[in-house]
């Protein structure tokens, strides 16, 4: 079988990553989110997972191991997911050393997705959707938004190869992910 693809997903806290990480997990592609990888570590650690704890881990992980510290740990687990599949989807990339760590492992297999919704629009999908380390109000969330910018985000999402609008409903946002992974992947259906 020939090498599968590999798609990842860029973009800001509530811009819609997951939701079209579902879409591929959907269409038989398996995901690796990035952000488990942080959990795992938190856990290992015995902290609490929650905005705080993995937000100090993430940075530490970075700062010592430098900002590609994630994705070079997802690396093998992209290799061992892609076996026998047509692609890998990849959720979560937060900046520009993750983008090259992928493009210099996964060559032209690489594609990245980038997901862009206005910061009104994130808080209020932030505020409803209540997960475990979403920020507990607007100045957090805000806070966040500024970590992850200064892990090179803005950059890899300047780079993206491809671009999703998400501001209309999330039938639409699923409508338009499933034709793009299609498109990169050769199926044609």
């Amino acid at each position: 079988m020939k090498d599968f693809a590999v798609i990842g997903v860029v973009g800001l806290p509530g811009s819609g990553k997951t939701e079209v990480a579902k879409v591929a997990v959907g269409l038989d592609i398996p995901c690796v989110r990035m952000g488990d990888v942080v959990w795992e570590e938190v856990k290992r650690r015995g902290l609490e997972i929650n905005e705080t704890n993995v937000g100090i881990v993430a940075n530490e992980l970075r700062r010592k191991e430098g900002l590609a510290a994630i994705a070079k740990r997802c690396v093998p687990l992209i290799e061992r997911s892609g076996r026998g599949k047509k692609a890998v989807f990849i959720d979560g990339i937060r900046g520009i050393a993750e983008v090259e760590e992928f493009r210099n492992a996964f060559k032209q297999r690489f594609h990245l997705l980038g997901m862009w919704a206005n910061q009104n629009t994130r808080y209020r999908r932030i505020t409803a959707r209540g997960r475990q380390d979403d920020a507990s109000g607007l100045r957090v969330f805000q806070e966040k938004d500024r970590r992850e910018l200064s892990w090179g985000l803005g950059d890899a999402l300047a780079l993206a190869d491809h671009i999703v609008v998400n501001e209309n409903t999330l039938a639409e946002l699923h409508k338009e992910a499933a034709k793009l992974i299609k498109s990169l992947i050769g199926d044609k259906t």
